[in-house]
């Protein structure tokens, strides 16, 4: 089945569950590669919560999808993700919570209460590491969107601790006035006047900066909980 072809029959079948459910019977191998590419490990069905999870994902996919803004499969796939980094993310906080007992016997010695311990360590950091990938990835994505690289952002970083000031400046006024982050994210654009005006910054260092602060105005105010701890961001404590 061709693009176009599925993208209709999605849009056809988006209110009849019984023609969703053989839809996702057929795409149970495309759910599971999505799910694959987000984990980094094989994964089975019946044994791997982040499948149900994704099963849901798709269904939801298809009951949301509008066939004017695009192909199903990049778009569900785009759901499934959003879908798992939300599980994550709540297994995270569970995590810090979980009995040790859940991972020893209770006639271990201290010696492997310590080595289950630092298990359940290295299994936390290792989640987190896997969350902040796929928030990563997403980042990446939305940065691109605004015509912003990863690596412009390394060359953009402020290295003195006068320029360091200046971006907190900035980024510090733009976050106390919502009415012009809105306008950022409607326009994609910075609004440099207004900036020079009430900052008293000159614009060409306001230009200079100005895809640096778009970044960070779109980690601090997007859905990048885990990105947010990772990045440097000294520049607006």
């Amino acid at each position: 089945m061709n693009d176009n072809s599925l993208n209709e029959r999605v849009q056809r079948i988006k209110n009849f569950d019984n023609e969703i459910n053989k839809l996702v019977e057929e795409y149970k191998p495309f759910i599971a590669s999505c799910v694959e590419k987000a984990t980094g490990r094989y994964v089975r069905y019946g044994e791997d919560d982040e499948l149900s999870i994704a099963l849901l994902a798709f269904v939801e996919a298809i009951k949301s999808f509008d066939i004017s803004k695009g192909n199903f499969l990049s778009f569900s796939q785009n759901v499934i993700k959003r879908r798992l980094i939300d599980y994550f993310r709540k297994e995270s906080k569970h995590n810090k919570i979980v009995s040790i007992n859940a991972y020893m016997n209770d006639d271990e010695d201290n010696e492997q209460d310590l080595s289950a311990g630092e298990a359940l360590g290295k299994y936390s950091q290792d989640r987190i590491s896997e969350y902040r990938r796929l928030e990563l990835q997403e980042l990446k994505k939305e940065l691109l969107s605004w015509d912003i690289s990863f690596l412009e952002l390394t060359s953009a970083s402020p290295k003195s601790e006068k320029t360091r000031k200046t971006y907190k400046d900035i980024i510090q006024y733009l976050i106390k006035h919502p009415e012009l982050l809105d306008h950022i994210k409607k326009k994609k654009l910075l609004p440099i006047a207004e900036i020079e005006k009430n900052t008293k910054i000159p614009r060409k260092t306001i230009e200079r900066s100005r895809k640096y602060i778009l970044a960070v105005i779109i980690i601090l105010t997007g859905d990048y909980q885990y990105v947010k701890d990772y990045i440097n961001l000294e520049v607006v404590k």
